[in-house]
């Protein structure tokens, strides 16, 4: 595993897994579900790859819905959560440990999604791979969904540098630096939960919505369309995240 991965595969673990699993409710897993059918445009029982899948919410939705799903995630923490909420509901999903760059299926499948703002720890060259691997992952006329709130049209004009909130029985702590040179806003967190404390630091690269696009595009992806939220609404300045939807070339 690569320095990255090795991040990824510590920080996506221990109070934070509790916190991000609480963070979201089922009405909102549905929305998005809602959301994801329609941009994608693809059959039931269409094949679909769910990257930094967490706990596995949209991808046993989508599974409930009749679709084929892949949940790919490099935290063992959240695939143990992840197949006991499929084997609940006796929904049949592949589950992976990977991290998002190795993917390695190719022309395997009608859509790919990467949902909750799942690109953290990634600098220029392994968001490209990233990109790049999931285009090889997907057939021609294959569609992505990403989601990010790394873009510096959504970041920067509401950027908090400090904050904190409670969610359920864990204070979240968030110290935030945005550094221009290198177009990243780097991040150190405290969870405490029962007066044990856990801290953790991060990155972002921020890029503007021209420069995602492009990057989206060289990995061979073509008709792209930015979302402000799961209504649809055109991304635009001040926009709370992203939402793109892009079609792999070659259909």
């Amino acid at each position: 595993m690569s320095a990255a991965d090795n991040w990824a595969r510590e920080f996506y673990s221990g109070i934070f897994v509790d916190l991000w699993l609480g963070a979201t409710t089922e009405q909102q897993t549905r929305r998005e579900a809602d959301f994801l059918e329609k941009v994608m445009g693809i059959p039931a029982e269409a094949s679909i790859v769910d990257l930094a899948c967490g706990g596995g919410r949209h991808s046993i939705e989508l599974s409930a819905r009749g679709y084929r799903l892949t949940g790919v995630d490099i935290s063992p923490e959240f695939l143990t959560v992840a197949r006991s909420a499929a084997a609940e509901r006796n929904l049949a999903v592949s589950w992976e440990q990977r991290p998002l760059h190795d993917l390695p299926w190719e022309s395997a499948f009608d859509g790919a999604i990467c949902m909750g703002n799942s690109l953290g720890g990634l600098d220029d060259e392994a968001t490209a791979a990233v990109f790049h691997a999931i285009a090889r992952s997907l057939r021609p006329g294959g569609r992505l969904v990403v989601e990010t709130g790394f873009i510096a049209e959504s970041l920067l004009p509401h950027l908090k540098e400090r904050d904190w909130a409670p969610l359920g029985d864990i204070l979240y702590l968030a110290s935030r630096k945005y550094d221009p040179v290198q177009g990243r806003l780097n991040i150190d967190y405290t969870f405490i939960r029962d007066g044990r404390a856990e801290k953790k630091s991060a990155f972002g690269r921020i890029f503007t919505y021209r420069e995602f696009c492009r990057l989206v595009e060289e990995a061979g992806f073509e008709g792209i369309e930015g979302y402000a939220s799961v209504a649809q609404e055109p991304y635009r300045l001040g926009s709370p995240n992203l939402l793109l939807v892009a079609t792999k070339k070659g259909s």
